[in-house]
């Protein structure tokens, strides 16, 4: 991003938005970065630079903020997750679908110059080969989310070869942090585990112990997203989005790591209607065609990251000040 660019991070209140707002404006400029949400979000994302109450549905008062702040760089993170969408399927495809809509077609018109839109592992389904995963495969997804973002990467790729759209994307495995609360996703039991084992001591799992899912931690999220959208143009032949690993791991082996910290922690198993989406997904993940086109590189893996969250998260949860921010 050269001096004259400037940014809009819509859904900011979000896991992902929370912290990419924090890191964006560390790299560029508080003034450079606006972050926007339907509706208010942590002191530190509306009160540390330029925010904006905005429905992303809204093509008009979108246009309006894109122009008022001269933005040229979209991260559209606006979505329902996967176990939100379940239960409001409509809702679920006109925000994930149309809210996409209104800012490529800004792109087409010229208005922003480069976007950013989050796909996920959601769009691999039963018939995925479940194991590495490759970047091109089966795509079969059998969840509202996932339809959704296979629809979104496909028409990413559409926007990019008919009207030369600079979007990028990556397909987020499971994400973890301590800077948000989880929003919806199947995967935020692996967010919720610290939280009661800190205030608890004990946690209910909705998944199955065995249940293997790709996993990231949010750093290392945040740091792909802003190298992808630093990569050259002419290096990136993946248009809809990149397959991209960090780990891999269960409710029983994260659990087993939180009892290093917590010897005393216990974990019992109530699987529920998430444990069918989770069936669903892949259990690894192959992020090779990432590594080779644009240096992507994961630099935690379960060990390190539970260290990262305990130390982090002790603080915060102990003084209820520090959780404002």
């Amino acid at each position: 991003m050269t001096r004259k660019e400037k940014a809009i991070v819509i859904g900011a209140s979000g896991q992902i938005g929370t912290d990419l707002v924090e890191k964006l404006r560390e790299l560029y400029g508080v003034d450079n970065v606006v972050a926007s949400d339907i509706k208010g979000a942590s002191n530190t994302v509306m009160n540390d630079g330029p925010f904006e109450i905005l429905d992303v549905l809204d093509g008009n008062k979108l246009a309006e903020i894109i122009e008022k702040h001269k933005i040229t760089q979209v991260y559209l993170l606006a979505a329902l997750l996967s176990a939100t969408a379940e239960a409001k399927i409509k809702s679920a495809w006109r925000l994930n679908m149309d809210g996409l809509f209104n800012v490529l077609d800004l792109a087409k018109e010229k208005k922003i110059e480069k976007i950013f839109w989050p796909s996920s592992i959601a769009i691999f389904g039963p018939s995925t080969p479940k194991v590495k995963t490759p970047q091109n495969t089966i795509a079969e997804p059998s969840t509202v989310y996932g339809i959704s973002k296979l629809a979104g990467e496909r028409w990413c790729e559409y926007y990019y070869k008919k009207f030369g759209v600079d979007v990028r994307s990556i397909r987020y495995p499971g994400l973890i942090g301590y800077k948000s609360m989880p929003g919806g996703g199947t995967t935020d039991y692996a967010v919720q585990i610290f939280h009661d084992a800190i205030l608890k001591g004990n946690f209910e799992c909705f998944l199955g112990k065995q249940t293997t899912l790709p996993m990231m931690y949010m750093p290392d999220a945040i740091k792909a997203t802003i190298d992808l959208m630093h990569a050259p143009s002419e290096k990136l032949s993946a248009r809809y989005g990149y397959n991209i690993a960090g780990m891999s791991f269960s409710p029983k082996e994260i659990a087993a790591e939180v009892k290093k910290h917590f010897p005393d922690f216990e974990i019992s198993y109530k699987p529920d209607h998430r444990q069918q989406i989770a069936d669903s997904w892949p259990h690894s993940i192959d992020d090779s065609f990432a590594r080779m086109e644009w240096g992507w590189n994961a630099e935690y893996d379960l060990e390190k990251m539970t260290n990262d969250m305990f130390k982090h998260l002790i603080p915060m949860l102990k003084n209820p000040e520090l959780q404002k921010h």
